[in-house]
């Protein structure tokens, strides 16, 4: 099976926007905390739990013990995605007889634990693992603690009292914002190394500042450290957990509080706070917007593909695109199924791969098997009935389905019932199996062709930029509505693949700034800009915002 990247995401992305929504309505609730634990939610709610919304009691159930209690909305909202209450439930929450209190609450049926005493999670969910051992259950406990919670001696207790027990179907995940109520974590009771000032990005870069993970190896559990925020690792982490015997699994994930809403990342004044109405489709506009980069390895050393992904991997890329070429439907050759299949082990980095081949309805399944996580086949060698197959198999296999359109080609009359399960559409924007090409111009008023299209039938996937794409023009695309960015020689074809993967960032993050801007503006004008750039008050963001808004004139 496939890691069910796309699946995941999208569910990801409903669930931050159900928890805006509900805190907004609410007046009050913890948004930050629920968007650090989102990835993590999202992977257990979409692949790893074994639950049945319309059966809550469902004997052989996981469970999942939120010990974090106030960021119930994070909970709520993925209960929500998953079908337990309608969506719109949401707009009860901390509401006088509403099943969604501010803390979890037995009442609301799927809830398994009432949080809200902080450091009592972990102890309740080593008891309920103990019982399942004692009834020879086989079901799994899954518990999210906070860092901030880890302050509460009872954590502790139970640390030694799960590797005592040998509680290996027990596995917990910290979330490790860095930030509690008060403050940054590590100027109140440090769990890594005391932090002078507030820069948190001094305890993101430097691991030999790590030692949270020391302190749970020393209480004899099997530790595991991971970004919180990418999909793949979380993943990985989970299947590793379930497959180690003897002992719990603590997941130490390093995450951001706040998570995909700048203001709102690594700041402390939003660890209990609501967003205000005239912000929130501002707010849901930067949900909207996030980005991938994934590198065209072809345009690396083609003899040493390896060291290419090696080079994604220590690049930090989001994907790793791979560009499939048969000598027929392109003039050119690459490598086959086989070599994407050498190359899975190395990483567990979703591999984006791109079929430019004839009839891939004849060999999709290969590439399904060679560990794609995403595959996308062109719409110049398929049909109606041909690519129905191929969605389905997809789908079947948890692999994102992706379909491509060359410049000269539009989107076919008979594709347009595929859209609303589609996710991920390449718009190419250059002459595929030639390299060294300029981004077509064209290209941009086609993809605002296609947005407008794509709304229209229910898109909830994204558009992929293939082909020229650089420094000089990714922000226009940005602005166009592509949201994933291929880049060969821009990035690849660089020295230092991380360097040029942060200036791609970096282009987008201001495009996407400019948009959010410009969106204040059309909502409330001046004053709604003004307001929007004193949100930003973490490190430099709202000196570079104001420059932004004081070159569209705003200022």
């Amino acid at each position: 099976m496939g890691l069910n990247y796309y699946q995941i995401k999208k569910n990801i992305l409903k669930a931050r926007k159900l928890v805006i929504t509900a805190t907004n309505a609410a007046g009050s609730g913890h948004p930050g905390g629920s968007f650090s634990m989102a990835e993590i939610m999202g992977c257990l709610f979409n692949k790893y739990l074994k639950f049945d919304p319309q059966n809550p009691q469902w004997e052989d159930r996981d469970r999942l013990v939120l010990s974090k209690g106030h960021a119930a909305p994070g909970l709520f909202s993925n209960m929500a995605v998953a079908g337990y209450f309608p969506e719109s439930e949401l707009d009860t929450l901390r509401k006088f007889g509403s099943r969604l209190q501010g803390h979890p609450d037995l009442k609301c049926p799927g809830v398994e634990f009432c949080g809200g005493s902080l450091g009592t999670g972990l102890s309740y969910s080593i008891g309920i693992a103990l019982a399942a051992k004692i009834d020879s259950k086989n079901h799994h406990i899954y518990t999210i603690i906070g860092d901030g919670e880890s302050d509460e001696g009872q954590i502790w207790e139970a640390a030694m009292t799960a590797a005592k027990y040998k509680v290996d179907n027990l596995t917990a995940f910290l979330d490790r914002n860095f930030i509690q109520q008060d403050s940054y974590t590590e100027k109140i009771m440090p769990l890594d190394e005391k932090l002078e000032g507030d820069n948190l990005s001094e305890m993101w870069k430097d691991a030999s500042r790590w030692k949270t993970g020391d302190k749970w190896r020393s209480f004899g559990w099997n530790v595991i450290e991971i970004d919180g925020h990418r999909i793949e690792q979380i993943d990985s982490a989970i299947a590793k957990a379930n497959a180690t015997k003897g002992v719990p699994t603590m997941i130490i994930s390093r995450t951001i509080k706040g998570k995909s809403v700048e203001h709102m990342e690594d700041n402390p004044q939003w660890h209990g706070k609501s967003p205000d109405s005239d912000v929130l489709q501002i707010i849901n506009l930067e949900l909207d917007s996030q980005f991938m980069i994934a590198p065209s390895i072809i345009a690396g050393d083609m003899t040493n593909l390896e060291n290419e992904i090696k080079r994604c991997v220590s690049g930090r890329a989001d994907y790793i695109h791979l560009d499939v070429m048969d000598g027929r439907f392109v003039p050119t050759k690459t490598f086959d199924h086989n070599k994407i299949k050498e190359l899975r082990s190395l990483t567990v980095i979703p591999f984006d791969s791109h079929l430019m081949i004839n009839e891939p309805v004849k060999h999709v399944k290969d590439y399904i098997d060679a560990g794609s996580d995403i595959i996308t086949v062109h719409a110049e060698v398929t049909d109606e009935s041909s690519f129905g197959e191929i969605h389905d198999l997809l789908k079947q296999n948890q692999v994102g389905v992706g379909f491509a359109i060359n410049p000269e080609t539009e989107l076919p009359e008979w594709f347009y019932k595929f859209i609303p399960s589609l996710d991920q559409l390449i718009v190419m924007s250059v002459v595929p199996g030639k390299s060294g090409q300029k981004y077509i111009e064209e290209t941009h008023s086609k993809m605002n062709r296609l947005n407008a299209v794509l709304k229209e039938h229910n898109f909830s996937g994204y558009i992929e930029a293939d082909g020229g794409v650089n420094l000089e023009n990714i922000g226009s695309v940005f602005a166009d509505g592509a949201r994933v960015f291929v880049g060969g020689g821009a990035i690849i074809g660089q020295q230092d693949v991380r360097s040029a993967i942060r200036d791609f960032r970096n282009e987008v993050l201001k495009s996407r700034r400019r948009i959010l801007l410009d969106k204040a503006n059309e909502l409330g004008g001046i004053d709604l800009v003004k307001k929007w750039i004193g949100l930003h008050v973490v490190g430099e963001k709202q000196d570079q915002i104001q420059r932004i808004a004081k070159e569209a004139g705003y200022l």
